[in-house]
């Protein structure tokens, strides 16, 4: 491809992949006189559909502002996370953060329900309170509290099970070759590979509460 393309062509690389490879595709580039950048996205489906997403932008000054209005008919935020391959580091740190929360909220509710407290008063408390995190506010793993989450649509996916999976690998060999350490990270890992395992690659990545309740 980087051999096809015209003679100062702009390319964006949205997928979510390590930040080596995107480094080294970068350098690729460079060489065929290109810009580049690797732009992962958060927002998911309906990010997408509203034109909402967020843009991580790894790449030169240059490529950066060429790239900016293009991410800006497709998003709200975009940020210049740094050079080649900032991009892909900011996207697994997030999702690192995201499946470890998801799986603390589920284990929240979880107990929550078998302690004999209504989903929606733990919502309504925790929501205002020290355990508030995106993974619940925006994106509540049980039926009820949050109407646009997957949760009330029998957890169709915004972001699968898998690509969850995908990422916190991401950022498991990320922390293996840095010398990191990432002993949360590793267990949302194994607790997701486990649900994958058990046919719900395609579902919502918050409906591993089912597997958290069943256990």
């Amino acid at each position: 491809m980087l051999a096809s393309a015209p003679d100062g062509a702009l390319l964006i690389d949205c997928s979510t992949i390590d930040v080596e490879s995107a480094r080294a595709v970068a350098a690729a580039a460079q060489v065929n006189e290109l810009r580049i950048v690797d732009a992962p996205v958060s927002g998911g489906v309906t990010g997408a559909e509203a034109a909402a997403l967020t843009f991580m932008v790894g790449g030169s000054d240059i490529a950066y502002e060429k790239a900016k209005p293009i991410l800006g008919a497709m998003g709200k935020t975009i940020v210049h996370a740094g050079s080649a391959g900032a991009g892909q580091a900011a996207k697994i740190c997030n999702n690192m953060m995201l499946g470890v929360s998801m799986i603390a909220v589920c284990e929240a509710f979880s107990l929550a329900s078998k302690l004999g407290l209504d989903a929606q008063k733990l919502f309504d408390i925790a929501s205002q309170s020290s355990g508030q995190c995106w993974a619940m506010t925006k994106y509540c793993p049980v039926p009820g509290p949050v109407p646009a989450s997957p949760a009330n649509r029998d957890y169709q996916p915004g972001f699968t099970a898998a690509m969850m999976l995908k990422d916190l690998l991401l950022a498991q060999a990320a922390a293996r070759s840095t010398g990191a350490k990432a002993p949360m990270a590793a267990g949302a890992a194994a607790l997701y590979d486990l649900f994958v395992d058990q046919g719900n690659a395609g579902m919502d990545f918050s409906g591993i509460i089912k597997l958290l309740d069943h256990e």
